[in-house]
């Protein structure tokens, strides 16, 4: 298909209505209603079976138990100035990912990795199925390029089971385009406030039972602060083999190389009298991250039967990181990453049957060095350590059909993970050490049809999460940590579904967390160190409505509509029973988050959409419940017209009262005044593209 017709661009954007597109109940939706999804997907080329589409997703996501979201690319593209994650989740509730720098981000799902003020920790990053992190948990926000997503799929907590993951958070899995899925050719160009430049060119083709795609992108920006200019080049490209009717394998190659100046935390005081300020000590330290990375990757499906699925997938990684900052950071890793998972799909006792069984694992090894930073160069050389991490599952899940419409969901997954460092620089003593974690993590769940058009879902599960290498062995202080792993226990209910003009999306969740890695002084020194708190509560609702409240206001003869879509999450992440911080609320995330957006569309192709961002009350930097964040409300507009010849144009404005604020915070067991934690938001800011499809 040479480019996307206006007709098809209608259809796409009906199906992607709610925030993001909802996982609908297997049933048929009414007639009168927008088509969905799956019945859009069917215009297109045949599926991939390595590389399943939006719909497809939508549809296997169904049988979880939880609250899950799928985020199409449609979401994306059509906007300009969308480089972190937080442009790209914005309407998944319970996702709290907030920009620092750059395209740098703050990710919590669930109150996960509260306590890590830098890179990620409690969230699994996985791209078409295949874990992006270290394989010590860590991961960067900074080698997905969002122009490279056909789909995201978001599966908060235990919902990421039948993916092998074991994190607070679940996963985030980013599948790419294929030749398949996306034909033809796309030239794309952005510019905007403070030097933001962006161009992509891209390119699918498919023929015979071989497809390929591929994008090389350029991102630079000047940023809005003072020390936060950064460049980015990336490469991605995935080539498929459809062997037989029944077997496919893909190859996938990633590269990326990324420059970027560092800002850093203000106290709040300067943060939101001079948002555009850099720290004094970043400045003078000219602090970095320097990322350079190759990834190769492959994965293969086989449908052994009718039934029966087999999937199995691997990737290498070798990242180079440069990262001057209160120390110059060295670091040369490599990571194996695979997965393996069996589907049988029948009768057991005369009832419909899912049985899934698989394993992940996880090698890594990271050369990694410290020195004096003296203005951004590497002075004496003041610490090595040859570092290893190891880390793999295995995990069975059932989902029994006592009815047609209900489902009984079990299955249990055994986690082993190995952590070691192994000092070599021996002037201020051996640091050397290692730690082994087992566990096991049970899930019961159901799954229920309660009418045609809308789901129930309840959950209980388990999670074990082992500490990263950086917890335990941390920049400031000596030696290896004694750290446990941490666990929680969590119960979840909620409903998802469509009711003619209304789609929604709602889930209450509590986990009861044991030995979750916090920020602590054990030495009441001001200095903070990883440790396990005794008990800790993380409990909230996530919820996001999508509602057509007019339709056939401009457009003759109707085809126009009115949406207002709308996400919000209540946090309540607290400790309980702290020694020294009592019930407080755990630092790092807001109580409550709003977002909103009422979107006119039109069929000659033109949108027109004012959004809202809403935080009433900012939240805590430190334990102490000392120091916190001002609350706001940002607006914004978007607007974009689609042509039948496959151009498109696209702008947004954001902040536009230019409202000064503090998106994130960095955490700290107890803050002053003089405390430099502060993110400031971005500023007034506008940005513009293009884009070709041909």
């Amino acid at each position: 298909m040479p480019f996307l017709p206006k007709r098809r661009a209608a259809l796409l954007a009906a199906a992607c209505l709610p925030l993001p597109c909802l996982v609908q109940p297997a049933r048929a939706q009414p007639a009168e209603a927008p088509l969905s999804v799956p019945e859009v997907a069917v215009m297109g080329s045949a599926p991939s079976l390595t590389s399943p589409d939006a719909a497809a997703a939508a549809a296997r996501l169904r049988e979880v138990p939880g609250n899950v979201s799928v985020v199409p690319a449609e979401e994306i593209r059509i906007r300009a100035g969308v480089t972190t994650l937080r442009d790209v989740l914005e309407y998944a509730p319970g996702v709290f990912a907030q920009p620092k720098w750059g395209e740098d981000t703050r990710l919590s799902i669930r109150g996960s990795g509260l306590a890590r003020n830098s890179h990620l920790r409690g969230v699994q990053l996985t791209q078409d199925g295949i874990p992006l992190n270290q394989a010590d948990g860590s991961g960067d926000f900074q080698e997905l390029d969002p122009l490279t997503f056909g789909h995201v799929e978001v599966l908060r907590g235990a919902n990421a089971f039948g993916l092998g993951s074991a994190t607070l958070g679940g996963v985030l899995n980013f599948v790419t385009p294929t030749g398949r899925s996306d034909p033809g050719a796309v030239l794309r160009g952005e510019a905007g406030s403070y030097g933001f430049r962006r161009a992509q060119a891209a390119y699918g083709v498919a023929a015979g039972g071989f497809d390929a795609w591929a994008s090389l992108s350029t991102l630079s920006q000047d940023g809005f602060r003072r020390h936060s200019q950064g460049d980015s080049r990336r490469f991605n490209g995935n080539i498929g083999w459809q062997v037989t009717d029944d077997i496919e394998t893909r190859l996938y190659y990633g590269y990326n190389h990324i420059e970027q100046r560092i800002p850093g935390t203000l106290t709040r005081a300067r943060a939101l009298s001079d948002p555009r300020a850099a720290a004094a000590a970043n400045l003078l330290g000219d602090y970095q991250r320097r990322i350079e990375s190759n990834r190769v990757g492959s994965r293969t499906t086989w449908r052994i039967a009718p039934g029966a699925v087999l999937e199995g997938g691997a990737s290498f990684v070798h990242r180079e990181l440069d990262h001057p900052i209160f120390q110059y950071i060295d670091q040369r890793s490599d990571d194996v990453n695979g997965f393996a998972r069996l589907t049988l799909e029948g009768e057991a006792a005369g009832l419909r049957n899912r049985l899934v069984l698989g394993g992940t694992a996880g090698l890594g090894a990271t050369d990694n060095h410290r020195y004096l930073n003296i203005g951004g160069h590497a002075g004496r050389l003041t610490a090595s350590s040859s570092d290893r991490a190891r880390t793999g599952t295995v995990f069975v899940q059932d989902t029994l059909y006592l009815l047609p419409g209900l489902g009984l969901v079990a299955g249990v997954q055994l986690g082993e993970a190995y952590r070691a460092s192994r000092d070599r620089f021996l002037a201020d003593g051996d640091q050397s050490g290692s730690a082994s974690y087992r566990y096991a993590n049970p899930i019961l769940g159901a799954v229920w049809d309660v009418t045609r058009n809308a789901q129930a879902f309840a959950n209980l599960s388990w999670a074990t999460e082992p500490p990263t290498i950086s917890d335990l062995v941390p920049l400031a202080a000596r030696g290896f940590s004694a750290l446990r792993a941490q666990r929680a226990r969590t119960v979840e209910i909620g409903t998802r579904g469509r009711q003619g003009g209304l789609e929604w999306e709602v889930a209450a969740y509590r986990a009861d967390l044991r030995n979750e890695i916090q920020l602590f002084d054990p030495t009441g020194t001001g200095a903070s160190f990883a440790l396990n708190a005794a008990r800790t509560v993380h409990q909230g609702v996530e919820a996001a409505l999508a509602w057509t409240v007019l339709r056939g206001i401009l457009a003759t003869g109707g085809g126009d509509s009115l949406v207002l879509r709308q996400a919000y999450a209540f946090n309540d992440f607290r400790f309980d029973g702290d020694p020294r911080y009592g019930d407080n609320q755990l630092p790092g995330a807001p109580r409550h988050l709003y977002r909103a957006e009422l979107r006119y569309r039109h069929p000659a192709g033109a949108t027109l959409a004012p959004t809202v961002e809403g935080v009433p009350q900012g939240l805590f930097a430190d334990n102490a419940n000392t120091a916190r964040t001002n609350p706001y409300a940002i607006l914004g507009l978007r607007a974009g017209w689609d042509f039948d010849n496959g151009l498109s144009v696209f702008a947004e404005g954001r902040n536009l009262t230019n409202k000064r604020y503090i998106s994130s915070a960095s955490v700290a067991p107890v803050a002053t005044p003089a405390s430099a934690l502060f993110e400031p938001g971005f500023g007034r800011s506008v940005y513009g593209g293009v884009q070709f499809r041909f």
